[in-house]
Order: C-alpha cells, then sequence, then structure tokens
C-alpha cells in the first residue's frame, strides 16, 4: 500500500492542493513528490494567516497517498458479466476501454433522451447519488455540468447524509437565521452547552484549533451526551443524558432561565426589538392584524394602543395582555377572523406561560440529568452571556455575547430534533446571543440564495421577517405529484425548492417505496439509470441489507470507483476518474463554510495532480466532457460551464474567458479559463493569470469582512425580527398541508403534520423508539438497551475506509475496535472486555463483534463508532467491525415531519461464544 520507493537525493517538488474529504474542508496543503512519486503530505504553510488552522490538515489526508497507490484501486473501466446481482454473487467484471465503457454509458442515454426524460409516473428515468453534503462536487470537475444540461434527475437517492445527520438544523437553521451549519464563533465564545455536538470529531482540524485556542483562554464547555465521545473527554463537563431527552434538558434551561432569574438578566431590547416577542397573539393562535395593512400588531406603550409592528417611534410592550379595539386574524387557505374589542396576548407571554411547565425537576425525571445541574449550567449561561456589552469589529460595534449552544447527530434531527433546534435558538434569543460575536452563528446557507452571501439571501416579508422558499401549500400550487422519488415537494414544505433540497428531502422514501407503495402517491418506479459517485448507501444508510436489496435490482448502474465496495458489487460499469492527488479542480475558499470553516478571507484553490494519473483513470472533466459529446448535449454542457455551473462563471462585468460552445475542450482548457475568471473576479478585472499561476502559487484569497460572520447587524439594517419564538406562519403551512393531504385522501401523514405548532412542545420521544418495538412484533423489555454512534475523525464520511493509515491511527482512539459497553451492564450480562456479543433489533437484523468496556457511557447504551460492517470494502471487510446502520430502521413511524429520523435503535444483547483479540 506504500508508494514506489523515490531515489534518494532525487528531484523533490512540493505541489500544493486541497483536502475535502468532509465537509469540514477544505484544507489546504502541499504534496511532497519526489521523482514522480509522492511521497509525504504537508501542511501548506503559505496558507499561514489565511486558513483558519494556519494550513494544516485533519489525518484524512495524510492517507490520500495510501489511497493513490493502493494495489486495490480500480485502474481501468470495468464491465459486468453476471447479470445477477445478489450479494452473494460474484459481479464478473473485466476490463474494457473507455470507448467500449462510455459508448455503453451514452447508449443507454441516449436512448432515455430518445423516448423521453421522464417515465409514465412522472418521474426521472435517470437518478443521481452523491455523499458527503455536497463535497463529492470538489472532485467531479465540470460534471455538475453536465448533470445541469441534462435536464431532471432524481437526487433523492440518498446515502444518509442531511437525513441522518444534522436535518432539523439545516432547514430550521436556515429558515430562522439563515443558519444550514449551526457553530459557535468559537474565537470570541466563553460558554457553550453542547449536546452531542462532537466538535473534536467532525468541525476538522480548523475545529480542533479553534476549540483549542479558545480552552487555552478558558472557554468552558459543558458536553451532555449519552457516553463519551473525544469531545467530552475535552469538555469541562459531562451530562450523561438519557438517548433522545435533549429537548427535555434544553426545555428546562428555557424555564430556570425564565422563571428563576431575573427577568432583566436576559436581553430585552433584543427580545423587544429583534424578534416577534412583542407581536399580539389573538385567540384562534395567529397574529392579530391591523385591518387596513393587514401587519400583525403590537402594543405600543408610548401611545397606549395596538399599532402595525413597523410603525415608526413605537415602544413595544414586551409581556402581557392588551385590548385591542379591531383587528383580524388569518388562517389556513385565507381563513379570516374578523376580531373587535378582542384581548391580545404578546408571543413572549405566551412562550413564557407554555414554558412553565417544564421544570428542571420535571426534566430530571425524564432526561436523568440532576436538577441541580441543569440549574447550575441555565445561571453559568446566563452569567457569561454579558448582557449588554459590546465589542468592536472593523469599526463597527455590535454586541457581544460569548456563549453559545450546539446540537450535534440524533439531537437535532428525527422526532425531537425541532424541539432541541428551537429550543437551543431561543436559548441564545433570550440573551441576544443569535449571529452575533462571540454567540451562535450561522456558518452557510444551501436553501436560500445567493448561497455566497448569506447576508443577502433574504427579502422582508409584510410580517417583518425573512422570507423563505417554501414548496408551496396552497391549493392552487401545492404539488399533489411529486417531482422525484422521495415526494419532498408534496410532503415537506420547509426544505425549500432549490437545487439541494431534492437530497435534503426524505430519501428513505425513495428506497423504502420501491416495495411499500403509498396511497394516492403515483407508485414509485425504478430509475433506468443510477450514476453513484463518492457514496456507498449500501454501508451508510439505515437497514443496509434493505438498500442492498434496492440497489441490486437498478435496472443500470453506473459507479464511479476507486475500489470495489458494497454499492459498486451491484454496478454494471465502474468507471476510473483520477483521485485525489491526480485530477484537476478549481473550487471556491473562504467567507462562511461548514462547521468552523469560516475564514477572514475568501477566494480559490485549486486541486491539481501532484503525480501522474495512474493506470487508464481519467480526469472527470474529461469524461463529462465526453459524455456531453456523446450524447449530443456538448453546447448546453459547454454553456453551463460558461455560466459557472462547475464552479466559477467565465463571463463577469469587465472580463469574458466564455469558451466556444460547439467544441469539445480539454480538462486543462476549461481550468485554465475558469482560472482567468477567477483571478478577474478577485481583481476586479486587473489580472487574468492562467492555470500555470495557480499551480505554482494553489490559492489566492482576498479579504472577507469578519463582521459578515454575523446576521444580526444585516437584520437591524433591514429593520427585521427574527422569527422567534411564536411559530404563526409554520403553524398556517402546517395547516395547508393537512387540508391538501386530506383532500388528496393521504392519512399515512398525520402524525407528522403535529410537529407543525406555533410553540414546540416535550412528547415523549423515546417512547415513539418502543412503539416501533411493538410496531415490530417485539416487547420493549426484549430489547432494553439503546445503540448510538459517534463521529470518528478517521473514518468520517467513509470514503477512506480501504487506507491502512486510517486504521492504524484509529486503534488509538477507544471505541473503534468493537461495541462500546459500561462495566456494570456487562457485568449483568456475565460479559468482559473482548468478549464476542451479538447484537439484535426488532426489525430482525443482528451484527456482531468484540466489548469494549468504559465507564464513559450510560448502563443503558451501546456505542458502534462510525460505519463498517464491510464486506466487499478491501483492508475495511477485514475489520470485524459491526456498524448499527444494519440494525436501524427506514420506518414512516421513526419519520418526522421534515423526513428525517435519528441513528439510533433499541437493541438486545447476547453473549457468543468466542473471544476477539
Amino acid at each position: 500500500m506504500s508508494p514506489p520507493p523515490a531515489k534518494a537525493g532525487g528531484v523533490v517538488e512540493r505541489v500544493p492542493t486541497y483536502c475535502y474529504q468532509c465537509v469540514a474542508g477544505p484544507d489546504l496543503m502541499t504534496v511532497k513528490v519526489v521523482d514522480g512519486i509522492a511521497t509525504e503530505v504537508e501542511p501548506n504553510h503559505k496558507a499561514k494567516g489565511v486558513h483558519p488552522a494556519e494550513g494544516k490538515v485533519c489525518v484524512k489526508a495524510f492517507g490520500l497517498i495510501q489511497k493513490a497507490y493502493s494495489p486495490h484501486r480500480i485502474l481501468t473501466p470495468m464491465k459486468r458479466t453476471n447479470p445477477r446481482k445478489g450479494k452473494d454473487q460474484d459481479p464478473g467484471f473485466v476490463p474494457i476501454s473507455w470507448d467500449e465503457a462510455m459508448t455503453i454509458v451514452a447508449d443507454k442515454l441516449n436512448a432515455i433522451r430518445a423516448e423521453g426524460l421522464l417515465d409514465e409516473a412522472g418521474y426521472p428515468k435517470v437518478a443521481a447519488s452523491f455523499g458527503g453534503a455536497g463535497t463529492p462536487t470538489q472532485y467531479m470537475g465540470s460534471l455538475t455540468a453536465f448533470l445541469s444540461a441534462w435536464g431532471p434527475i432524481d437526487f433523492g437517492f440518498g446515502s444518509g447524509q442531511g437525513v441522518k445527520c444534522y436535518h432539523s438544523e439545516h432547514l430550521y437553521g436556515e429558515f430562522w437565521h439563515r443558519g444550514y451549519v449551526i457553530t459557535p464563533d468559537t474565537p470570541r465564545t466563553n460558554y457553550i452547552i453542547s449536546c452531542g455536538n462532537n466538535s473534536e470529531a467532525s468541525a476538522g482540524v480548523c475545529g480542533v484549533y479553534r476549540h483549542a485556542e479558545a480552552r487555552g483562554r478558558g472557554m468552558k464547555k459543558v458536553q451532555v451526551e449519552p457516553h463519551l465521545s473525544v469531545t467530552g473527554a475535552c469538555a469541562s463537563e459531562w451530562l450523561p443524558i438519557k438517548p433522545k431527552t435533549d429537548a427535555a434538558f434544553l426545555f428546562a434551561l428555557l424555564n430556570v432561565m425564565v422563571f428563576e432569574s431575573p427577568r432583566d438578566r436576559l436581553d430585552l431590547p433584543f427580545l423587544r426589538d429583534r424578534t416577534s416577542s412583542p407581536y399580539l397573539v389573538g385567540p384562534h393562535g395567529f397574529y392579530l392584524r391591523d385591518p387596513a395593512t393587514g401587519k400583525p400588531l403590537l402594543w405600543d406603550e408610548a401611545s397606549g394602543q395596538a399599532v402595525p409592528h413597523d410603525t415608526p417611534g413605537a415602544v413595544p410592550a414586551l409581556e402581557g395582555r392588551f385590548p385591542v379595539a379591531s383587528a383580524f386574524e388569518l388562517g389556513a387557505d385565507e381563513e379570516r377572523w374578523d376580531q373587535t374589542g378582542v384581548e391580545g396576548v404578546t408571543a413572549f407571554t405566551k412562550f413564557a406561560e407554555h414554558m412553565a411547565q417544564y421544570t428542571a425537576d420535571w426534566a430530571e425525571k425524564v432526561c436523568d440529568v440532576p436538577a441541580a445541574r441543569i440549574r447550575k449550567v441555565a445561571h453559568e449561561f446566563i452569567a457569561a452571556a454579558c448582557v449588554g456589552q459590546t465589542i468592536e469589529i472593523e469599526g463597527k460595534t455590535m454586541p457581544y455575547r460569548p456563549v453559545a449552544v450546539t446540537l450535534g447527530k440524533t439531537v437535532n434531527n428525527g422526532w425531537g430534533g425541532a424541539e432541541c433546534c428551537w429550543a437551543r435558538t431561543m436559548l441564545t434569543v433570550l440573551v441576544g446571543a443569535l449571529e452575533v460575536p462571540g454567540g451562535t452563528i450561522g456558518t452557510t446557507i444551501r436553501i436560500n440564495r445567493p448561497v455566497s452571501n448569506r447576508l443577502e439571501s433574504f427579502e422582508a416579508t409584510i410580517d417583518g421577517f425573512m422570507d423563505y422558499p417554501f414548496n408551496p401549500t396552497d391549493r392552487e400550487t401545492w404539488k399533489a405529484k411529486p417531482s422525484i422519488r422521495n415526494a419532498y415537494s408534496t410532503l415537506v414544505p420547509l426544505v425549500g425548492n432549490s437545487s439541494w433540497s431534492p437530497a435534503l428531502g426524505p430519501t428513505q422514501f425513495s428506497y423504502m417505496f420501491l416495495d411499500e407503495p403509498q396511497d394516492k402517491l403515483p407508485r414509485a418506479t425504478f430509475p433506468e439509470f443510477l450514476l453513484v459517485y463518492r457514496t456507498n448507501p449500501v454501508i451508510s444508510f439505515w437497514d443496509t441489507d434493505r438498500v442492498a436489496s434496492v440497489v441490486s435490482r437498478m435496472p443500470f448502474v453506473v459507479c464511479f470507483a476507486v475500489t470495489r465496495d458494497e454499492t459498486n458489487h451491484f454496478a454494471d460499469i465502474l468507471l476510473p476518474d483520477r483521485t485525489d492527488l491526480e485530477g484537476l479542480q478549481l473550487i471556491r475558499i473562504g467567507g462562511t463554510k461548514f462547521q468552523e470553516q469560516y475564514w477572514d478571507s475568501q477566494g480559490f484553490a485549486l486541486r491539481q495532480p501532484s503525480v501522474k494519473g495512474r493506470g487508464d483513470s481519467r480526469d472527470f472533466t474529461d469524461i463529462a466532457t465526453d459524455l456531453a459529446a456523446r450524447t449530443g448535449l456538448l453546447e448546453k454542457y459547454n454553456a453551463a460551464i460558461n455560466r459557472g455551473s462547475h464552479g466559477v462563471a467565465l463571463k463577469g462585468p469587465n472580463w469574458d474567458f466564455s469558451l466556444p460552445v460547439d467544441k469539445a475542450h480539454s480538462a486543462e482548457e476549461i481550468w485554465d479559463a475558469s482560472c482567468r475568471s477567477a483571478s478577474a473576479e478577485l481583481t476586479d478585472g486587473a489580472e487574468t493569470h492562467g492555470l500555470d499561476w495557480w499551480k505554482t502559487n494553489g490559492f489566492r484569497t482576498i479579504p472577507f469582512p469578519v463582521s459578515n460572520w454575523f446576521l444580526t447587524p444585516a437584520l437591524v439594517e433591514k429593520g427585521l425580527r427574527y422569527e422567534l419564538p411564536y411559530q404563526e406562519r409554520l403553524t398556517r403551512i402546517g395547516r395547508q398541508l393537512a387540508n391538501r393531504l386530506k383532500e388528496a385522501g393521504i392519512t399515512w401523514w398525520d402524525r407528522q403534520l403535529e410537529e407543525y405548532r406555533p410553540l414546540f412542545d416535550w412528547h415523549d420521544f423515546p417512547g415513539i423508539w418502543e412503539s416501533h418495538v411493538v410496531e415490530c412484533g417485539a416487547k420493549v423489555a426484549d430489547f432494553p438497551f439503546w445503540v448510538v454512534t459517534a463521529r470518528s475523525m478517521q473514518y468520517a464520511w467513509g470514503s477512506n475506509m480501504h487506507i491502512p493509515l486510517m486504521r492504524e491511527v484509529s486503534g488509538n482512539v477507544k471505541g473503534h475496535d468493537g461495541v462500546v459497553m459500561n462495566p456494570a451492564a456487562a457485568a449483568k450480562l456475565g460479559v468482559e472486555e473482548g468478549d464476542r456479543i451479538e447484537v439484535s433489533s426488532p426489525i430482525g437484523k443482528s451484527v456482531q463483534g468484540r466489548v469494549v468496556l468504559s465507564q464513559g457511557i450510560r448502563p443503558d447504551t451501546l456505542l458502534m463508532l462510525s460505519q463498517f460492517d464491510h464486506w466487499a470494502t478491501p483492508v475495511a471487510k477485514d475489520f470485524d467491525v459491526p456498524s448499527m446502520n444494519k440494525l436501524t430502521a427506514m420506518s414512516m413511524t421513526l419519520t418526522d415531519a421534515t423526513g428525517s429520523a435519528a441513528d439510533l435503535t433499541r437493541v438486545a444483547v447476547r453473549k457468543v461464544a468466542g473471544r476477539t483479540s
């Protein structure tokens, strides 16, 4: 697996490039090359002062050399010869030429175009599955331009991203404050409440660096999770909470802050002027509106009357009940109630009265965190918030609120995820710490537009909030007939209508509905052509045996493959693109990105061949161009490149590097034009450096204002408010959706409709998983344990499972070799360290592994790190490490209103014969 030996004293080069294997990238790095052979991955020291981690990379990047030189690499196109596609079948792959491979692929696509892009059910005949929350686009060259030129494609066959990740956070975060991913302003925060957010593994090298620096200056973190993660080990305090009860813990913090702390310790001006708190709510639960303008009313303490929310000079009352002479409420489908002499209650009063029931003593019984510690955390949070203080950044005076709340997997998705996201956001709202220095901030957007600048991603609504691209729920435009198989536009208004929305819908439905037709929906059909890149859903999704069954029945599957794996085992054609160190691509860097990748600069970075491509692999851009030519889409494809579908538009205000659309261009020609346009964009046309300059320099940036990290100043500038705490608009949309579904005769989504309410409630979320046990025909008592998972920095995103170095490094982190279990629980079962156990779930599936004992886990909980259980991937198939993905269900019962579920399930444990050394 090591590279070929280099000659001593050979020619040494250091080639600048980037690593974007996971969503915490990009990281800038260099590759040491000796006589054409890559020997080391090193930091890019030229990025010091530019890259948030000073040009360093995380552990995954160091495995790229072994990835490039792997003896298991697929180095030529391959064709399946065995028509039977079973897990137990040998595909019989044989090498073929690129011409033969591309002819086969193009013939399939041309036949589809000739017959029509949609099938009889109205679904796209072509589907594509890409992993890693968009990170594959940083490696697929100009394929995005080909996809744009093609037309309708079903992007709803997911691999777990979104629905089993931070799903509720993505949707509600973008709705409330344009935050697809939420993070602390770590360089300035002093106190973090982290509910399962494993930043030391998931936030990349930038996150690890920033959190280490913050701890060094005294930042305190309270880690709340059922097991002690690596992040918990770095925290000041660990609270071992019962799985899926984080909402109760967060609700109790809100209760303590509202009822057990003096009101003036909250940020009352922020609540009054920047949120919906003073809006008056009528008896039907909707805002009381001004008869003349339709705008929500608030009580003006200056004039002693109800006035529209944007009345100049008004002094809003934050709390109380007030008489309103004339108003109306607007419900679903334009239902209207005209009111005279009605009482209006402020949204904050409604919120406070609603939260009165969720005391710390109540929460202790639910989540198993002592009430005294809940109160301690709440009071520490308020004390650290520095309410009333300001800070100057780049000459601008802003609020300074150095406290934040973060959420992790299983907390911010699935049932209870919406409640946690709302409570987390409200905790910061109470002290004015939302989208201000030191507080909780969003680092990117994906559903709203433009994605390049979230501060410009909104217009005002009549209610004084940010507009949002909901999927329609009105009678005239609601999509009763889904456009893709997961039915996101029909069922989930909040997922929006962006290019990302199909992959953020309930992607498990794409697999489920093929075997379980849903009443009143067009029957899901198998796509005729499935394209797969940088993803392995047969390992990474829920109920992996079921996913494998679906993929095995796909009529035609094309996989871009580095090695064999569990998904491409069922492929018809394997295509070898050039790996991370061999391909060519320019991407945008900086600004505000995922996780802790928010920079004080922005620009572009080049991925270039550090070494010559091995075997008969091809650059992805050349593959895409060839495919466009063979399918008659060359002009549309080139036009898509010219307008920037591959990452950078080739024409700007005073420059034009557009390519002729009537000819095929090499990868070097496409990226040379892209480099010139990027240079012009960064210099307003003054400089137009080509590919050679970028190969030498690697990256280029210009300043990005730190003040642009924070949304609140932009909101203030536009005179808008955050749509918190009261969810009047979501309630209306939910009721309209309920009306549409009822009219269509759809009843199987009724439970999900309950999530649409003005103020979020606690429900027995653990009980939902217990009811699923009963639904499977089993007894809850027979499945006494919860099994959860956690991010592994070494294996995160799953594209490097075949790299021995990752296996070696992960051996130093507890839990990577088996099932983590509490010693007390193990003793009751007669299980010792290293014993082999079988873990089984209510869906009738089981896995086996060795026991790893740890005091850092609750007795009712098991931990299975990352995604293992491989049976085809080289190296990984020999790990003998189980995965919970085989045990977890794809289930309507476990799917929440946004279409997501969670990575946990109830399980049984029994000792089996034998030990694993």
